[in-house]
């Protein structure tokens, strides 16, 4: 049996169970907490001392490969703040429901294709820009991973406003879109290069932990799409509505004649033994002879 790639990440995490760092989101934060005050300071010098930057690395400048994993996202202190008890609910709350190994492997592989974006970035840019400084996009997607592991869990937004988890993804993920489809054609040679890479290696990093999910949410719209078109589906809708226009009913039950005019609540079930498009209601479904 042919096993996805989250499979494999499963498989790992249960047989090395003592892989990665426990309570690993605190450690980041803390981490955020001291370079966004030495900041604070220097005039962002911290963040451009320990920040990732691909050319910088290439100067030997090796401590960035770990350092740009403590750099903070946001600038101004209210967002920060913010940002640091969202990010401190959302990875203890996830590490609780992955464990401790899955948890570490999440943000491990997000660095890493967050560095491997950064050389995508170099290059693509010909070397102009080289700086992707923090993991903003792996903390993004790791909302993502909660909204799909508890879509129904309620999010407070400013603290105040209560919306379900599964929207404000959906809402992040169309803001990202729509950041790049609409910016503006003149600075889009200039800015693709920057926002794409880090997006996709996000994405690809949420992907790798959910495939079986992502190709499962695909195969459903696959198969709805095909039966949708089908022959039978339309012949079905067709013989349907001929019948409520000549007849004044859509269902009506083979067997003691029951219409969903005449019984509105009954709940009408079309045999798939019976040669033919037969009705049966809830009585009759599991109780009548195939009609052949």
């Amino acid at each position: 049996m042919r096993r996805s790639v989250d499979t494999w990440l499963d498989r790992f995490a249960y047989s090395h169970p003592r892989f990665g760092i426990p309570h690993l989101i605190n450690y980041i934060l803390v981490g955020n907490v001291v370079i966004y005050l030495l900041d604070l300071f220097s005039n962002g010098y911290a963040t451009a001392l320990l920040g990732l930057s691909f050319d910088a690395i290439l100067n030997l400048q090796l401590w960035r490969l770990v350092t740009f994993i403590f750099v903070p996202d946001a600038s101004k202190p209210i967002w920060f703040v913010v940002s640091l008890f969202f990010y401190y609910f959302l990875g203890n709350t996830m590490e609780q429901q992955w464990g401790t190994a899955k948890f570490s492997l999440f943000y491990l592989c997000g660095a890493v294709l967050t560095f491997l974006a950064s050389i995508v970035t170099y290059f693509w840019s010909g070397g102009l820009f080289s700086y992707m400084i923090n993991l903003s996009a792996v903390h993004s997607t790791l909302f993502l991973a909660f909204a799909t592991l508890f879509p129904e869990a309620q999010i407070r937004v400013y603290f105040i406003l209560p919306v379900k988890a599964k929207w404000l993804a959906v809402f992040y993920v169309f803001v990202e879109l729509w950041d790049i489809v609409s910016m503006n054609r003149a600075f889009l040679p200039l800015m693709l290069p920057i926002l794409l890479p880090a997006l996709l290696a996000s994405w690809i990093n949420y992907a790798l932990f959910f495939w079986s999910d992502i190709s499962a949410f695909f195969r459903r719209i696959v198969g709805t799409t095909r039966h949708q078109n089908s022959k039978q589906t339309i012949n079905f809708k067709k013989a349907t509505k001929q019948a409520q226009q000549q007849k004044g009913y859509i269902h009506k039950c083979a067997v003691c004649g029951k219409t969903d005019t005449d019984y509105p609540d009954e709940e009408f079930r079309y045999c798939s033994k019976c040669n033919g498009y037969y009705c049966y209601c809830s009585e009759h479904i599991h109780n009548h002879v195939h009609i052949q």
